[in-house]
């Protein structure tokens, strides 16, 4: 390999997340911030989150005439 082309390796990198939690991991930058990690994401979680942007499902419901108490 050649040595002055390679970025600076940090072995213990402080990684925090949006939720607050706080590990360390390799990464080529000493401090990462992420929006989603192990503890908060919902396939972890075993949460089932719907993120309603702009009343997309409210539009899909009115659309197709979709009954609420079907969901």
């Amino acid at each position: 390999m050649k040595k002055e082309i390679h970025p600076e390796y940090f072995t213990t990198a402080l990684i925090t997340c949006s939720c607050g939690n706080t590990f360390t991991a390799g990464a080529t930058k000493s401090s990462l911030r992420v929006e989603v990690c192990s503890k908060c994401h919902p396939f972890y979680t075993g949460e089932q989150r719907i993120v309603d942007t702009e009343g997309r499902i409210e539009r899909l419901r009115r659309r197709f005439n979709l009954d609420r108490s079907a969901s």
